[in-house]
């Protein structure tokens, strides 16, 4: 077993990267050894902002990226910052050029060639000629919506067409999410947000259509999504959003993906903050029509904070054993959960 903890920096500090620094000191073989923030959090305690009290623990104080990402400073940094591969672009490209791995929760990074895919190619020759590898994933896309599907297809003969529906709660998540979704603006600024693109709604149904195709062999010929306000009729409070009655409480997406012209994957996701104040019963729906047909449905959903949270601890060590490059979750071993000893899972030659 590798004799040195499994050394992790987290970029980022809010509701996710909060979250998986609260989780990683719950678990062994494994330690933070950096956090990278930004304005008033600079210079306090990674303590001061998650739930786990620091108790007899070395402190770890937040710094700027250039104080704390240094060369081979850690096996990984989990970049919690952005939903866009442009927008994390230049923060992976940091790391990777400090000879560090990579994992991060930008919903686009779980299949970045669907919308950017000169940045992919990037990605992975810089990754590449630094000996380390890039990951993007969470719970979706990067489980439920896409390598959940692919997984159940491996039982088919047959696959003639795939929906994938989730209804989950929004409010786990923090104000970017709130920001992206428009929760708390009117009916009339959602439909002007949808209009310029100013609003983004889920980010990752190319990325989930992308994936599943390109695992099945089927060649994408159209992608389409629409986006609709969900309106609420209560005052509904979550902790990083509010929408008053009448104002926007979530967003209803749907995604198609067509294949020879022909309407192959269906996506459906209505998200919201507290969706039980309007009675709405959160879920996972899998639906597949061949041979022979699947139908997978699991009620409530798999909550997307402490899933996306634990997505990204638990693929730390595959990322470590992995050849350089940009990965996605079809290309890794499966992930699980890791109630043992990190470094046990760490291949040896792998470090």
């Amino acid at each position: 077993m590798r004799k040195e903890n499994v050394k992790v920096i987290i970029w980022g500090l809010g509701a996710m990267g909060g979250g998986m620094a609260d989780m990683l000191l719950k678990k062994k073989g494994v330690e933070i050894v950096g956090v990278v923030g930004r304005g008033a959090k600079i210079g306090k305690s990674m303590y001061d902002y998650i739930k786990t009290e620091r108790g007899n623990r070395k402190d770890v104080i937040i710094g700027s990226y250039e104080d704390v990402i240094k060369e081979k400073a850690a096996d990984v940094v989990l970049i919690c910052t952005d939903s866009f591969t442009r927008k994390v672009f230049d923060k992976i490209k940091y790391c990777l050029e400090k000879k560090i791995n990579v994992i991060s929760s930008a919903e686009q990074m779980a299949y970045p060639k669907a919308a950017e895919p000169e940045l992919t190619k990037q990605l992975d020759e810089i990754a590449k000629a630094n000996g380390v590898t890039v990951l993007g994933t969470g719970i979706n896309p990067g489980l439920i919506m896409d390598l959940l599907v692919v997984a159940f297809t491996g039982a088919c003969e047959e696959v003639e067409h795939i929906v994938a529906r989730r209804v989950n709660s929004l409010s786990p998540f923090g104000p970017a999410v709130m920001e992206e979704q428009g929760i708390g603006i009117t009916v009339d600024e959602f439909k002007e947000g949808v209009r310029t693109g100013k609003l983004a709604g889920h980010v990752g149904f190319a990325e989930s259509i992308g994936m599943i195709s390109d695992a099945i062999g089927w060649k994408l010929s159209e992608f389409k999504q629409s986006m609709e306000p969900i309106v609420t009729d209560v005052d509904r409070k979550a902790p990083y959003g509010f929408a008053k009655a009448g104002d926007v409480a979530g967003c209803a997406m749907k995604g198609y993906g067509y294949v020879d012209g022909e309407l192959r994957i269906e996506m459906d996701h209505p998200q919201q903050i507290e969706p039980q104040l309007a009675g709405v019963e959160t879920g996972d729906y899998i639906i597949i029509k061949g041979t022979p047909n699947i139908n997978m449905a699991n009620k409530p959903e798999i909550p997307g904070g402490i899933g996306t949270i634990a997505m990204c601890v638990y693929m730390i060590p595959h990322v470590i054993n992995a050849r350089p490059g940009l990965k996605t979750m079809i290309d890794l071993p499966v992930p699980r959960a890791i109630m043992g000893d990190m470094r046990e899972m760490i291949e040896e030659e792998c470090c």
